[in-house]
């Protein structure tokens, strides 16, 4: 029977974080050069088609990074850093059988270095991207510089929702809503502008934050792979949630649940369904998928994936099944650090009525609730 990695996964390394651990990859040096595999099974959500997207993200960018070469002479010590990747889900990935990367080497140039990496499981391509590396420091010291600033308000939520100004432990975090396992924790916040009639302008927003600490041994490398992990987090639903559509099953559905620690985002989620429901009782999401997602890396080492970042979600567009949805990332300081975009295909559920009605012959496509969505 095939399992879910190559080789047999070592114990977690307790000096590296938990993101560290589940992003670990595994050179096949045997094979050839610049190909690897994931070390350790990749999640897949209750409810999602296939892997958890933002893993396969996350090992992409590591994988090619690790085949950026290092300062030295021959290169006059220069230091490259992703500035780019644009990335295209193929196929849904299976958890129960391995991911093989494959990096090629496009273009080593004196100011940028461009890679593809692809994601392959049983010889398919499920998972595409090409990256762009940027000599750091090459656009000299003349530079015209603007960006997005931090909603005013927003450390103020994160001190309020801790309960303490700089932070709280786990257990601290599991009382005040913060999500409380896995390899990053969130708080999520209500919907901005939620009561506009202007779609556009309402924005979703979170807390996010890789647990425990990143080790010095990952370094930036991690902190950047540990952000392309967490941007893929509370992006896919984000049109659904604009638009009041009623996405997962409350716990009145019934059907297989998935045990929720987070009480104050379950919380959160069922009174957002139930208002959804109210205002239309028709609008239900039956599918979504993610076709695309880029991320624009604008100040890497402003980038700490173990402090506090926070993301903002909004959509300019949605219609014929497809949406698009712009994240930005700041960090603690205000620093704008990360833009993301992401373009989804989702279906309603036109026939939802039927299935309220009919609940035990007309079964429910998802049935149970995952708070990456």
């Amino acid at each position: 029977m095939p399992g879910s990695t190559l080789i047999r996964a070592p114990p977690p390394d307790p000096s590296k974080s938990v993101i560290e651990n589940v992003l670990e990859l595994t050179p096949l040096t045997s094979v050839a050069p610049d190909i690897f595999t994931n070390t350790r099974e990749l999640w897949h959500p209750p409810g999602a088609r296939g892997v958890y997207g933002g893993a396969v993200i996350a090992q992409c960018l590591s994988a090619a990074q690790q085949s950026i070469p290092p300062p030295s002479p021959s290169n006059s010590h220069a230091v490259f850093l992703i500035h780019s990747m644009h990335c295209y889900f193929v196929l849904a990935g299976d958890s129960t059988i391995p991911v093989v990367y494959y990096v090629e080497r496009v273009r080593d140039g004196k100011s940028f270095i461009t890679r593809t990496v692809q994601a392959r499981q049983k010889g398919k391509c499920i998972f595409t991207t090409t990256l762009s590396f940027v000599r750091e420091g090459s656009a000299g010291k003349a530079t015209v510089d603007h960006e997005w600033e931090m909603p005013s308000d927003a450390v103020a939520t994160l001190e309020e929702a801790l309960g303490k100004g700089e932070g709280g432990s786990d257990e601290d975090a599991e009382k005040l809503g913060v999500q409380g396992s896995g390899p990053f924790e969130s708080i999520r916040l209500p919907i901005e502008n939620n009561s506009s009639p202007n779609i556009q302008t309402k924005k979703t927003r979170q807390w996010v934050k890789a647990r425990g600490r990143i080790s010095s041994a990952g370094g930036l490398q991690s902190h950047l792979s540990a952000l392309a992990y967490m941007s893929d987090s509370y992006f896919i639903g984000t049109v659904a949630r604009v638009h009041n559509l009623w996405r997962f099953s409350s716990a009145k559905d019934g059907g297989d649940k998935v045990k929720i620690k987070n009480h104050r985002m379950a919380k959160m989620e069922d009174e957002e369904n139930s208002a959804a429901q109210t205002q239309n009782p028709r609008a239900r999401v039956g599918m979504m998928v993610s076709l695309d997602h880029t991320i624009y890396f604008h100040r890497p080492r402003e980038i700490k994936a173990d402090d506090w970042l926070l993301s903002e979600n909004q959509s300019p567009w949605s219609g014929d099944g497809r949406g698009l949805v712009f994240q930005r990332i700041w960090n603690r300081e205000g620093v704008l650090v990360a833009t993301c975009v992401q373009e989804v295909s989702r279906k309603q559920e036109e026939d939802w009525p039927l299935r309220l009605a009919h609940p035990k012959k007309v079964p429910l496509k998802q049935t149970s609730y995952t708070d990456l969505a």
